[in-house]
């Protein structure tokens, strides 16, 4: 696809590389000559310096001719003025990043009156993540596929834990459990793990199954931790509305803690089924105060990276079960690693990844029948739900049968709602959802998961 990125910010900027990556073809309006440069340096897109709601840098950008603009720039007007402007010359699709809650109250109306495809709120789709996190609390991170039939996990195995030393091909006569392990991350070392692999304590596993079994797993396996009845969250933006109100919606006792008292005046007014505390999160004083060591969960989602994992790591050590941070800088992630708090979440990430499937879900009507993608493993690995179609090189043998590339295990098979975790006589039929596993930027369409197709 011929796609316009419009903000070469933290957004713009991940998006620009996860889709150059896909084979897609970009082009890049950005007003700072420092960031096209770094751009233009570590990308191979095309960029143009100006404003993206001037019509001549539009046209300069191709806008006539193309498929999507994506427009990411830090203002929201300038976002929906950007989409109008290129939908009047032409461009096929308009995706616009607006964050401002009174806009988003009115996204129909907006979408109609302004010809937008799709209207994506960075803060609200973070907070759906975090919200999945802590209403799943044995998995360090949650995704989903195929309409949320079935779930992409991720958990790091305890030291001396009924995980600790077991072999694959055991696993199912141990939990009980019909789930997947595809991918298991031993210290920066990826594995695509085949029925010898023998778990060590500290892997961070990525588990496929549905929901139910999930669950299974996690009891049977002694992981399992029972869902939060309640939370404290460091930080009163908008990623903390819009996540409090996820967690009141779901019964569970949530908690702001926002050192500004005007902000906590409006946070009061927002949130009245929330409790508002003015103070700083990052004392000892005031979270012993607020009883950290009973609660549930911890949300860290302040603006400072470095005061979310250090209170994250004093929220751990008061035997909070589950804590997640929020961590903008990649610089950081070293230290993350190296302090076990396994639930991290990136917002760039977050709405480059949401971003990157919607763009993926309009190219299946092209020539794909790809549905999702998720990275794993820091990105050298990915999940891919593919729709099976009629002409499928994969269809009618058993997996054992199958010629599949050294690199591809089949994770599940989604058919009419219901989840399949694959042997060797599993077939595929027509309409069947797939969901591989295999190594970073290796398949694009279902049968390249093919020997004869791969080479």
């Amino acid at each position: 696809m011929k796609i316009i990125i419009a903000g070469a910010g933290r957004i713009g900027s991940t998006l620009t590389r996860i889709l150059s990556e896909e084979g897609h073809d970009i082009t890049v309006i950005e007003q700072k000559p420092e960031t096209i440069y770094h751009i233009s340096n570590t990308c191979d897109v095309i960029c143009v310096e100006g404003s993206a709601v001037n019509s001549d840098t539009l046209i300069e950008a191709g806008a006539a001719t193309a498929d999507l603009l994506i427009a990411a720039t830090e203002k929201d007007e300038v976002n929906m003025v950007c989409g109008i402007s290129a939908r009047k010359l032409g461009t096929g699709d308009v995706i616009a990043r607006i964050r401002d809650p009174q806009f988003l109250r009115q996204s129909d109306f907006l979408r109609e009156a302004f010809g937008l495809s799709v209207i994506i709120n960075p803060e609200f789709e973070c907070a759906k993540e975090i919200s999945r996190i802590l209403r799943f609390p044995s998995a360090a991170r949650v995704e989903t596929f195929s309409k949320s039939n079935a779930e992409l996990v991720d958990h790091r195995v305890r030291e001396g834990g009924k995980l600790d030393g077991i072999q694959l091909k055991d696993l199912e006569k141990i939990s009980k459990a019909k789930v997947l392990i595809g991918v298991v991350d031993r210290d920066g070392n990826v594995f695509i793990p085949r029925g010898d692999f023998t778990l060590k304590g500290g892997d961070v596993l990525s588990i496929t199954g549905s929901s139910r079994e999930m669950r299974k797993f996690f009891v049977s396996a002694g992981e399992y931790k029972k869902p939060i009845k309640d939370a404290i969250i460091m930080g009163g933006g908008r990623i903390s509305v819009y996540l409090s109100t996820l967690l009141l919606e779901a019964g569970i006792d949530v908690s702001v803690i926002e050192m500004d008292r005007d902000r906590c005046e409006v946070l009061c007014d927002l949130l009245p089924g929330a409790h508002i505390i003015c103070g700083d999160g990052t004392s000892n004083d005031v979270l012993l105060e607020e009883n950290i060591g009973t609660v549930g969960g911890f949300v860290a989602l302040t603006g400072d990276d470095g005061d979310n994992i250090i209170t994250s790591l004093y929220a751990k050590s008061c035997g909070v079960e589950k804590i997640v941070t929020k961590v903008n800088r990649d610089h950081y992630s070293q230290i993350i690693d190296d302090s076990m708090l396994e639930s991290i979440v990136t917002p760039k990430e977050v709405i480059s990844q949401q971003i990157a499937r919607y763009v993926r879900a309009m190219d299946n009507s092209k020539d794909s029948s790809m549905e999702t993608l998720y990275r794993l493993a820091g990105g050298k690995v990915e999940a891919l739900e593919f729709r099976v179609n009629e002409d499928s090189k994969c269809i009618g043998i058993p997996l054992k049968d199958l010629p599949l590339r050294e690199d591809v295990i089949i994770g599940a098979i989604i058919r009419e709602s219901r989840t399949i975790i694959p042997n060797g006589s599993s077939v595929i039929q027509p309409g069947d959802h797939v969901i591989i596993i295999t190594d970073a930027g290796k398949v694009k369409v279902l049968d390249a998961a093919l020997k004869e197709v791969a080479g």
